[in-house]
């Protein structure tokens, strides 16, 4: 079960203009299981999208940057196909064919060019992409599409996953009405630079193509990119982005009002949708929030934040609610920061000083650090003295039944 991430209610779900959604029981991997999806977009929509970083990067991941390279005016993305159970990565130039020909399937049936399909696949590696199942699926969920079927198509795209992961926003900008709403999938092998995960934000409003490339970049570097549950990159993380151009507001430039606000709302759902990728990580029980203050860069404070929340015997920790902080100190010292002045480090858990100056605060109680680790949802932050920037990660502890899942996944 998730932690504190109350199931999504489909009705809460908001249909958005422009884009409509449909899913199938194509049987990729196991039968009578939702696992392909078809999202069909207006003319008037514009797509942008960030990748795993993994130099291993799956077939569809491939064909997806040659495909949005090639976008024009007269030639948009017009739909997009995403299949779970299989990952298609590590299959090589017939995997990269099977991409090719899964949009080449979709676009038949839908009339336009297979350039203005995008692929998106997630599941076991190495294994070849069942493409003749997937063609043989596209009909029925062609047959689904419904402007307001995110809570399916949230379904969907799920594997190890415990529940589907979606929201959806509502908001005035410019007195216009803009609406927003967000499906992603993921419960481990997750790290920065993408994991493995597949996120999918759509809006009414309409936004030029190097605007939406510079909004989508920012909102996962602000989100997606801020996540961990076990330091392993995939081959397979996408983020896209979608405005569908069929709402009143246009934006036109970065620097308006406008813009800032969108750029805000879209973070914000962005960030959202990636804390339930926390809170269904594989085995979880807490939410882990990683605060790195007083830095002198963004980049120091990253380095450090996700050294605590990749270590192996700090996350073993949080899941024993065993104050033995002594761990996180460690993972600071071990981060790389190669001029840190560790004697003016101090440590806090939620509301509990826990290292002063670099040493055990003389006021700290064992008690009252394992009342923190016993909460569902802590706080780490540390203070470097270093200067003036900050960030934050978020993780979550690491338990028996992640060990079960994993050994157990291809079964």
């Amino acid at each position: 079960m998730a932690v504190n991430s109350p199931l999504p209610v489909s009705s809460d779900l908001k249909a958005v203009a422009g884009i409509e959604l449909g899913h199938a029981e194509a049987g990729v991997r196991k039968a009578n299981r939702k696992d392909l999806l078809v999202l069909k977009l207006a003319p008037t929509a514009t797509v942008a999208g960030v990748f795993t970083l993994n130099r291993f990067c799956a077939a569809p991941v491939q064909v997806c940057k040659a495909h949005l390279a090639q976008v024009s005016a007269d030639a948009p993305i017009r739909a997009l196909v995403i299949n779970t159970g299989n990952a298609n990565a590590g299959t090589g130039e017939e995997g990269l064919a099977r991409a090719n020909a899964t949009c080449e399937a979709l676009a038949g049936l839908l009339g336009v060019s297979a350039a203005q399909i995008l692929p998106f696949s997630t599941g076991v590696i190495l294994e070849p992409l069942p493409v003749d199942r997937i063609t043989a699926g596209l009909p029925q969920a062609i047959a689904n599409l419904q402007s307001d079927n995110w809570f399916n198509a949230a379904e969907s795209i799920m594997t190890t996953d415990t529940q589907p992961k979606a929201a959806s926003r509502t908001l005035s900008i410019g007195g216009k009405q803009v609406v927003m709403t967000g499906i992603s999938k993921g419960a481990g092998m997750i790290k920065p630079n993408m994991a493995t995960m597949l996120g999918f934000l759509a809006f009414d409003a309409k936004v030029p193509q190097a605007l939406l490339n510079q909004l989508v970049k920012d909102a996962a570097d602000h989100s997606f990119n801020c996540i961990t549950i076990d330091g392993d990159t995939s081959t397979n993380d996408s983020f896209m982005l979608i405005a569908t151009g069929a709402g009143e507001l246009e934006i036109t430039s970065d620097d308006s009002a406008e813009y800032k606000q969108l750029a805000a709302a879209v973070t914000e759902l962005s960030q959202n949708l990636a804390h339930q990728i926390i809170r269904d990580g594989e085995g979880a029980t807490k939410f882990i929030a990683v605060t790195v203050e007083e830095g002198k860069s963004i980049e120091e404070c990253r380095k450090i934040a996700y050294s605590i929340g990749h270590s192996p015997l700090v996350k073993t920790a949080f899941f024993a609610s065993d104050p033995n902080l002594g761990r996180i100190l460690a993972a600071i010292g071990y981060a790389g920061v190669d001029d840190l002045d560790v004697s003016k480090i101090n440590l806090y858990l939620d509301d509990v000083w826990v290292a002063k100056d670099g040493g055990r605060n003389p006021d700290y109680r064992e008690e009252d650090g394992q009342r923190v680790m016993k909460q569902s949802e802590i706080t780490v932050r540390v203070k470097l003295a270093r200067g003036a920037a900050a960030s934050t990660i978020w993780t979550c502890d690491l338990s028996h039944d992640y060990v079960s899942i994993n050994a157990d996944y291809r079964s």
